[in-house]
């Protein structure tokens, strides 16, 4: 196999090479000297110039989706799911991050396709299952982690495009889910009830095409530079943790634990900030508080940048409280209790010292963060009725939110329950 080299924009970070063991990632000499450069993953800090398999092989398959999608996208290729590399050489050039593999960014101006109305936007949504990230389509090559189906594409002086030969995307777009009833409004309230309470979280809106609705995300991981698309660099915690997607809950079936949260605090006061802390601890009280059972460590990431790093928006905020198909477990368990309507003042204080908090300040701040939540939930609920997709689910929704938060509310309070309760009654 021939050495498939890494880019950011035109310049040659590392490549990805084959061996008797396994894929090794090996970074270019003068990317590791030269001022201003970042790690491709705190898992493969510059101060060594070889990364094995250990670490390269689960942060190239995070780059993948997962489920349907990477089936579905392994049989339009003729790619096997056991090719990592062979799926990547096929979609690597918009990702994650401020990476492209095989082929660097070209210098040229920005090239997209016009999707031109409604009509072929809602043909691409229906084709999607099909033919995830639109692959075999000439000049086409992107990818994107998770089992959910979406679609990156390039919003341009208000009209959505789609990116080829290698320009960024800028917003991700995120179909209604025929098995998930109303999944666009539910995103679309749990993340703007997210920034109105005061937390980092990506910028959505919903739009209509036809009979079909979708949630469209901005990407975080984009920005401007002059009037070109950039990209920044970004990474999940299963990346920056060295663990394989099919480890991103706490609890799986891999024989591996996934991440826990005393390992994501540990790796965030490893690397960043104590603020950085402080909007940890908050996503995860406000994940309990509105039932955001699938807060999965692929649902956190990391902005990397030269000589620091810091926790990226959110992403992926849904409560999961309405759909009878949905496990009530969440991703990782508080003090090892993962049912939220069972999660007492105990619970937090175990995970609090479990991860390096204070106990009375993270009880405090659970009360503090709910309530601003409860406060925000009535402008929240205004906000996204106006969106495209109007008062559909959005009311159920809300209730179900305020009802899990103030039971956390409350039971935060409380050190009362039977302590031989299960940790996924």
């Amino acid at each position: 196999m021939t050495d498939t080299p890494i880019f950011f924009r035109q310049t040659l970070v590392a490549t990805i090479a084959a061996s008797d063991d396994g894929l090794h990632i090996r970074y270019d000499a003068d990317w590791r000297s030269a001022a201003g450069t970042f790690p491709i993953s705190l898992s493969m800090p510059l101060s060594a110039a070889d990364w094995g398999p250990s670490v390269t092989t689960p942060w190239l398959m995070n780059l993948l989706p997962e489920g349907e999608p990477l089936r579905a996208m392994t049989q339009a290729l003729g790619v096997s799911q056991d090719d990592v590399m062979g799926l990547i050489a096929e979609t690597g050039r918009d990702l994650a991050g401020a990476l492209t593999i095989g082929k660097p960014r070209p210098v040229e101006k920005d090239e997209t396709i016009a999707i031109a109305g409604a009509d072929q936007l809602e043909r691409i949504i229906e084709e999607l299952p099909a033919k995830p990230f639109l692959v075999g389509e000439e000049g086409v090559s992107m990818s994107l982690a998770g089992a959910q189906e979406k679609l990156p594409l390039a919003l341009l002086d208000g009209k959505l495009a789609i990116p080829v030969n290698g320009t960024p995307s800028t917003h991700i777009l995120k179909p209604d889910n025929p098995r998930l009833a109303g999944s666009v409004p539910n995103e679309a309230l749990c993340m703007v009830l997210a920034r109105r309470c005061g937390l980092s979280v990506a910028h959505v809106t919903t739009g209509r095409a036809g009979a079909r609705s979708y949630l469209l995300v901005e990407r975080f991981d984009r920005g401007r530079d002059g009037e070109r698309i950039s990209r920044l660099h970004q990474e999940d915690f299963c990346q920056a943790l060295g663990r394989a997607p099919a480890a991103k809950y706490e609890h799986n079936g891999t024989g591996r634990a996934g991440p826990s949260l005393a390992d994501m605090f540990a790796l965030v006061r490893a690397h960043m900030t104590a603020r950085d802390i402080t909007r940890l601890l908050d996503a995860v009280v406000f994940n309990i508080a509105i039932g955001n059972v699938d807060s999965h460590a692929k649902n956190y990431s990391i902005l990397l940048q030269p000589k620091r790093a810091e926790l990226a928006p959110l992403y992926d905020l849904m409560s999961g409280m309405v759909w009878a198909n949905i496990t009530l477990n969440h991703a990782q368990d508080i003090g090892g209790q993962r049912r939220g309507r069972h999660i007492y003042q105990r619970h937090w204080r175990r995970m609090a010292a479990a991860a390096g908090l204070s106990e009375t300040g993270t009880v405090r701040r659970v009360g503090q963060l709910v309530s601003k939540l409860l406060a925000e939930l009535p402008a929240a609920i205004e906000e996204v009725t106006a969106m495209p997709t109007g008062t559909e689910w959005v009311d159920t929704f809300a209730a179900a939110i305020k009802e899990r938060a103030e039971t956390v509310m409350n039971n935060a309070q409380r050190d009362d329950a039977n302590d031989t309760e299960s940790s996924s009654d």
